[in-house]
């Protein structure tokens, strides 16, 4: 099972006269970042949050938003009447002493800090429960949302390994073409720059197979395959968090692929191994998305 770092939850409920809205984003992240958006009153909740949120996402940059409205347009508000008054006259005062106009002072006042309370200051326990049960069925779409995400992935990116594992049995017969041709050139080289009877055709033959052994690409094509096989074994595991661990197995089929092309001395295999580059970035991109 496969998991996407990209993520959406959504829930709203009723809660005796107000409505509770939860929602959740996420995105891809090599680290778990969460940003939270809540009312005033329930910042002393905002760790119990955090870590429900840390444990069911695991990873990613996840956005948390709970907000909550009165359905009669009520909202918790207060207005710190004794505070307003002094604001008032003091402002009065100092606007008769300088001879300014002080029109706009009560627009003004209500601007500052504490004259007007928009939260109620104590926490409704009850409230809270509702709050957390609308949470968790927000996490619960989150995480309906991740899987069907991660099952789409699942499905390309063993699509994409087929593709590398169907390409590598198309290198064999590439692979004995080119070992006679370079023979072939090199011996005509040879004939042309010293003449056919002065060459040594045993050291010319010690100097072949020295020459054929670094062109070998077994040993890359056999750890390719194995790569691919181990990736494959990796999506079929039941974890859930494996996304770095599938990054570090694409990075080594890339080790394979580019050494294949690097010792490839044919323009067919080189287009194959560009046909599995290009497949195994396509892989990397997905993987990148995953938990």
């Amino acid at each position: 099972m496969l998991l996407s770092m990209t993520g959406y939850g959504r829930e709203t409920q009723t809660y005796l006269d107000k409505n509770i809205s939860v929602e959740i984003r996420s995105l891809n992240s090599k680290f778990t970042d969460i940003k939270m958006r809540l009312p005033q009153k329930y910042k002393d909740r905002e760790n119990d949050l955090r870590r429900l949120l840390a444990e069911r996402a695991e990873r990613g940059k996840i956005e948390f938003a709970l907000e909550i409205k009165s359905l009669q347009g009520d909202d918790d508000f207060a207005l710190n009447v004794p505070l307003f008054k002094r604001y008032v006259v003091e402002l009065r005062k100092l606007a008769d002493e300088l001879q300014m106009p002080s029109g706009d002072i009560i627009p003004a006042v209500l601007r500052l800090p504490n004259v007007v309370s928009t939260e109620a200051a104590n926490l409704d326990e009850a409230e809270w429960a509702a709050v957390m049960e609308v949470t968790n069925k927000a996490v619960q779409q989150f995480d309906a949302f991740r899987l069907a995400e991660g099952q789409a992935m699942e499905s390309d990116l063993r699509l994409r390994v087929s593709n590398i594992m169907t390409a590598l049995p198309l290198v064999d017969p590439h692979q004995e073409e080119r070992v006679v041709r370079v023979r072939q050139r090199m011996y005509q080289n040879l004939e042309e720059y010293l003449g056919k009877e002065k060459i040594d055709e045993n050291r010319f033959e010690q100097e072949i197979i020295f020459y054929l052994e670094k062109m070998d690409i077994t040993e890359e094509k056999v750890r390719l395959e194995q790569h691919c096989n181990y990736f494959l074994e990796e999506l079929n595991s039941p974890d859930t968090a494996k996304g770095r661990k599938l990054s570090f197995i694409s990075q080594e089929m890339g080790r394979e692929i580019n050494t294949l092309g690097a010792k490839a001395y044919s323009s067919e295999i080189q287009r194959l191994v560009v046909n599995m580059k290009d497949e195994l970035e396509k892989i990397k991109e997905l993987v990148a998305n995953t938990i």
